[in-house]
């Protein structure tokens, strides 16, 4: 019988957004490969299709007694809820329970699902959508959704998760190199996995092989066939570089007497991934390994997001905002905006809005930042910088849809160009829209980069950024820029 081939790679689990640099620098970690090998398929579902589909049905029934008819209005409020819950609800969070911890996940479950609300009653206040919904039923979803969720996902744990009585399946790796060893330890501390690590085949010698026992050794590949045949195997991974391919179609030939199941584990961690995930052209299967966080699903949300955000605050600030225009105008000679060519997705020039801080309106091919006790602020440059008041006209490239509120500072396209050839991966940051505020920022690096060191870390939380995006990630930015400004020293 054919033995059964597939692939492992499954980037549906989430890395805590919460990571520095040096999660970004790690060319090999055990979050990263928990990203691409730490399977949890059922948790994923329920993340992206179940849950909200949950939340939807929950709506409609719901609309049953309360007498609401199934009309525009509540398919459009059902279509938000759809949208908001994929991105904010946690899927794991009772699914896995020997793994991450039961009440932190519910207590970020209960933390989703109230944004989730919060922002459907922010959207319905600002469209006036509320006025079309009995407020006795709006409560009553919000109350009864929840509680329904975590009724099915204890109904799908029962039902689909193996029970721990099951017997397991046994598993060996082939290479014991550093994608097959993680894997190995993942294997052993998912104990919901149901499988259990026998060991590893490699042709190398045990002393050539870092950190593994003579013990998990098992044989070179040549045994592996009779093995597999004498020891009841279930599961093969291969984690063997694509340079040897000869080997892998020997091995396979070897294991068509068998009927065990074999996984071809790609060694991504040569690779810096960014938003690694299986696709398909036509039929045939790739795999992306750079790819932007906005696709699909995620780039509505992503946009429905800033829209609602920027509109949110415009409606706060415009006092504000007409207050430092007069204030620009009356304390120097020039325009009230200052108007640069920045980078946008994709490298993309787009023309990026400020208040004018300095006495010079430099956008050609070689443009000075700003540093301490620059002679060319104007009176009040330096306090509309330091407060980031200058940044406010930022939100009209928002809903122009040329920035983002949450994303990558934009650079002028002088110190892009010349940044580009000297940091490795500079560019990656331009696959989604620039930012007002980001990642970097609220981690220290704003302002003036006067080394390459700097610029450096910069882009590493860039990458960060992007690797780990999440509407969550975006909420805690916007907090932290909110509470750091008054106290932030880096920017003049």
């Amino acid at each position: 019988m054919n033995a059964n081939v597939d692939f492992v790679l499954n980037s549906g689990h989430q890395a805590e957004p919460q990571r520095g640099p040096e999660f970004v620098q790690s060319s090999l970690s055990n979050e990263r490969f928990g990203q691409l090998a730490h399977a949890a398929p059922l948790a994923s579902f329920c993340k992206s299709f179940l849950d909200p589909i949950v939340v939807v049905v929950v709506l409609y029934l719901l609309a049953i007694p309360f007498e609401i008819a199934w009309n525009g209005y509540l398919l459009v409020w059902a279509a938000l809820a759809f949208l908001l819950s994929a991105q904010l609800l946690d899927g794991t969070f009772l699914f896995v329970p020997g793994v991450s911890r039961p009440l932190l996940g519910l207590g970020r479950f209960v933390a989703g699902w109230g944004c989730v609300v919060g922002f459907l009653w922010l959207i319905g206040r600002l469209s006036g959508f509320n006025a079309y919904f009995y407020p006795p039923f709006l409560i009553a979803w919000h109350l009864s959704a929840p509680l329904v969720l975590i009724g099915v996902h204890a109904l799908f744990r029962a039902m689909l998760l193996s029970p721990r009585d099951a017997p397991l399946a046994r598993a060996v790796v082939i290479g014991a190199n550093q994608a097959g060893t993680a894997l190995a330890t993942r294997i052993r501390e998912n104990p919901e996995l149901r499988l259990e690590f026998a060991g590893y085949f490699d042709d190398r010698h045990v002393s050539r092989l870092e950190g593994i026992g003579e013990e998990e050794l098992l044989g070179k590949l040549a045994t592996l066939a009779d093995y597999v045949k004498a020891n009841g195997i279930g599961h093969i991974y291969v984690s063997l570089p694509m340079t040897s391919q000869p080997r892998v179609l020997s091995l396979l030939e070897d294991l068509k007497d068998s009927t065990a199941s074999i996984y071809f584990l790609p060694d991504f961690f040569v690779c810096d991934l960014i938003q690694a995930r299986f696709d398909h052209v036509g039929g045939i299967p790739v795999v992306a390994v750079c790819e932007s966080p906005f696709v699909g699903m995620s780039s509505v949300v992503k946009r429905v997001s800033d829209i609602v955000l920027a509109l949110l605050i415009l409606a706060l600030i415009w006092p504000v905002m007409l207050a430092v225009a007069a204030a620009v105008k009356f304390t120097s000679p020039g325009p009230v905006l200052f108007k640069q060519r920045r980078y946008g997705a994709n490298g993309e020039s787009i023309l990026v809005y400020k208040f004018r801080s300095m006495t010079v309106m430099e956008d050609g091919d070689k443009v000075v930042q700003a540093q301490k006790n620059d002679q060319r602020l104007t009176p009040i440059g330096g306090f509309i910088r330091r407060t980031s008041l200058d940044e406010l006209p930022q939100f009209i490239n928002v809903l122009e849809g040329k920035m983002s509120i949450v994303g990558p500072r934009p650079h002028a396209n002088a110190h892009n160009e010349m940044y580009r050839k000297l940091i490795r991966g500079y560019m990656i940051r331009h696959k989604v829209k620039p930012g007002i505020t980001g990642w970097a920022q609220v981690n220290g690096y704003r302002g003036e980069t006067d080394t390459i060191d700097k610029m450096q870390k910069r882009i590493e939380y860039d990458l960060d950024y992007l690797r780990n995006w999440s509407l969550w990630l975006d909420l805690k930015i916007v907090m932290q820029t909110a509470t750091s400004m008054a106290r932030d020293r880096n920017a003049y």
